[in-house]
This record gives structure tokens, C-alpha cells and sequence, in this order.
């Protein structure tokens, strides 16, 4: 299993929300290149960034932040938030991330990520923001009518990296992880499937790795990490 911290940008610093409304952010770190050198030097391999304001917004906002963190890191880095366009995919993975999320257009304009996909193997994966059983989309601001699984099998044999499912009912609460919600997403479908939302203890990361089916592939470290709740160390030694 993967573990992926998780760096939120908004207004250029380092934030954890609540259910992804920007109006609750507590700020962590004024400084997102200085967070992602030490999540390297806690001995992760991968950083997951989100431009919120991007999200929101459905163009980069927190560019300059992004790109501070590209400087500061040799690890992969996924980006997501407020990428609608193939161009703005072939802008970030020019400009050095190693994995293009994309959201909002995986519902309203598959193809976007089916082109990419085909133009970009394994350097896309889908994000499914789950709230109350729909998919939400345009930074959580939105609710469409369709189920998370509806969704992912769009994307079944697309050459997606992955899928980033998050439980926006739990995100940002430290409540634990929804395991049998991450589980049936991987058993519904072939692509790896990444946890997020709700994360409070190294125990939801055992629960994740113990359960029955095919195995959830990585996961997404947030408030839990930054609050200390987590150990990168402890955890690190259960994902592999």
C-alpha cells in the first residue's frame, strides 16, 4: 500500500479543511515546499497535492505554490484541482508532476480523461468525491446524480493510474476510515484504488490492509498526519 500525504493548497499555504468547505481551513505550514521536504525526509514517497482554490474556481490558482513544491522534492507528486482542459493536463506534467487527478470532467466530460489517459499512460487517475452516495464535482460545490462505481467503470480499461475516492461526509473529521466503501469501490472495479477522507489512526491503515476482496492500494494521510495523530514512521512500516 502507498501512503500519499496529502498537501492542500489555499491562498498559496498548506491547509486541511472540513468537508471541503474553504471557509473552515486551518493553516498548517506558510510554507508548502518546506512541508513537502518533510514529508521526504519522513520517508514518503509520493506527495498528493490539491489546489483548492482551483478547484473551485476550475482553473490553477496556487500555481506558484505548486510549483515551489516540484523544486523541493524528487519524489512523484500527484496534482489535482481545477484541471479541466488536456492542455492544462500537459501543462502540469511538463512542468514536472508525475500524476494528473482529474474530478469535475471525469462526470461531465469523460472523454477529456479518456484522451489523456490514452495520451498520458499511467500518468492520469481519476478522482471520485463521494457525498451522500453522488459524486460531487466543481470542488464539492456540486452534487451530479451518479453513484461513485457508475463512474469509475467509465474509465475501466483506459490506461487510468489509479482512482482517488474520497469520502467527503468523513473528510477533514479524523472519524476513520469508511473501509467496506474503499473495499466495494475495489472490488467493483480493475483500477488501483487510493482511500481518502476520514483517516484518524495507523488502526484505519491495519483495518484497510486486513479486509477480505482485492486490496485498496494506497491511501491519502491528512489531518491525522499533520496533528500528529499519526506516525509517519509506524505508518509507513504497516503499509508495506
Amino acid at each position: 500500500m502507498i501512503l500519499y500525504p496529502a498537501i492542500d493548497l489555499k491562498d498559496g499555504q498548506c491547509v486541511r479543511v472540513v468537508h471541503g468547505d474553504l471557509s473552515r481551513a486551518t493553516v498548517f505550514n506558510t510554507d508548502p515546499a518546506a512541508q513537502a521536504r518533510a514529508f521526504v525526509e519522513a520517508g514518503f514517497h509520493w506527495i498528493h497535492v490539491v489546489d483548492l482554490n482551483g478547484a473551485v474556481q476550475g482553473q490553477a490558482v496556487n500555481a506558484a505554490a505548486v510549483e515551489a513544491i516540484l523544486g523541493a522534492v524528487s519524489v512523484p507528486v500527484q496534482l489535482g484541482g481545477g484541471i479541466r482542459t488536456l492542455a492544462d493536463v500537459e501543462r502540469w506534467i511538463e512542468a514536472g508532476v508525475s500524476r494528473v487527478i482529474l474530478g469535475t470532467v471525469a462526470v461531465k466530460e469523460p472523454q477529456i480523461v479518456l484522451d489523456a489517459a490514452r495520451r498520458y499512460p499511467e500518468q492520469i487517475a481519476v478522482s471520485v468525491d463521494v457525498r451522500a452516495g453522488k459524486v460531487a464535482v466543481e470542488g464539492w460545490t456540486a452534487d451530479s446524480d451518479l453513484d461513485a462505481i457508475t463512474v469509475a467503470r467509465r474509465f475501466e480499461d483506459a490506461g487510468v493510474a489509479a482512482l482517488i475516492v474520497t469520502d467527503i461526509d468523513r473528510d477533514g473529521t479524523v472519524m476513520g476510515f469508511n473501509v467496506e466503501a474503499f473495499g466495494a469501490m475495489a472490488d467493483a472495479v480493475s483500477i488501483p484504488v487510493i482511500a481518502a477522507g476520514g483517516l484518524a489512526s495507523v488502526d484505519d491503515l491495519e483495518k484497510l490492509k486486513a479486509r477480505k476482496g482485492v486490496p485498496v492500494a494506497g491511501a491519502v494521510l491528512g489531518r491525522a498526519l499533520y496533528n500528529g495523530a499519526i506516525d509517519p514512521a509506524r505508518a509507513l512500516e504497516v503499509a508495506a
